[in-house]
């Protein structure tokens, strides 16, 4: 066959054909290889946050036994003052039993009146 007009379109043509395909070729691995590169990056994200959450549960729990240590301590002061005033009052009565007599009964009848007087 003898070369016609029309030969150098269809030559451009085809390679222009050539070069479609190869970019989608191109554009296909560029897309496999942005998926794997976010794929990665998602795996070292998710074990960023495994280990912050990690380190937040150990600090939260480290926190929580101190508060209970400390709570702790604060029972024990409480109690030994709690002893200390039971001691003391234990004493006074003690050393003045009529007069701790005379307090209690006062005592004891101001709270019945004020009992009575809120019915």
């Amino acid at each position: 066959m003898s070369p016609t007009s029309t030969d150098p379109v269809m030559t451009n043509l085809g390679e222009c054909g050539t070069q479609l395909k190869q970019a989608a070729v191109d554009a296909s691995a560029a897309v496999r290889n942005a998926a794997s590169a976010a794929g990665e990056e998602l795996r070292l994200g998710k074990a960023a946050v495994k280990a912050d959450l990690a380190d937040g549960a150990l600090a939260g729990l480290a926190a929580g036994e101190r508060a209970t240590q400390l709570a702790g301590e604060q029972f024990d002061e409480l109690m030994d003052k709690g002893r200390e005033f039971a001691d003391a009052a234990a004493e006074l009565v003690r050393e003045r039993p009529l007069a701790s007599f005379g307090v209690a009964f006062a005592a004891g009848w101001l709270i019945s009146k004020l009992g009575r007087s809120s019915k």
